[in-house]
């Protein structure tokens, strides 16, 4: 099922800029300023769990 802000959600968690922000910007700890958001890393988002089970997931980072 998709749905028309489905898109915008998408080219917003795109960047890794945006990702940085939302993650210092809603979850208060201080930690979180030391990290070296350089590093993040686009992964696919369809795979297949340990159990075998299938997932896809619209934009998922590491």
């Amino acid at each position: 099922m998709s749905y028309d802000h489905d898109s915008s959600y998408k080219y917003l968690f795109s960047a890794p800029e945006m990702v940085r922000d939302l993650i210092i910007g809603f979850v208060p700890d201080a930690w979180l300023h030391s990290l070296d958001y350089k590093t993040l890393e686009r992964v696919e988002g369809s795979y297949i769990t340990e159990d075998f089970r299938g997932r896809a997931d619209d934009i998922v980072w590491r």
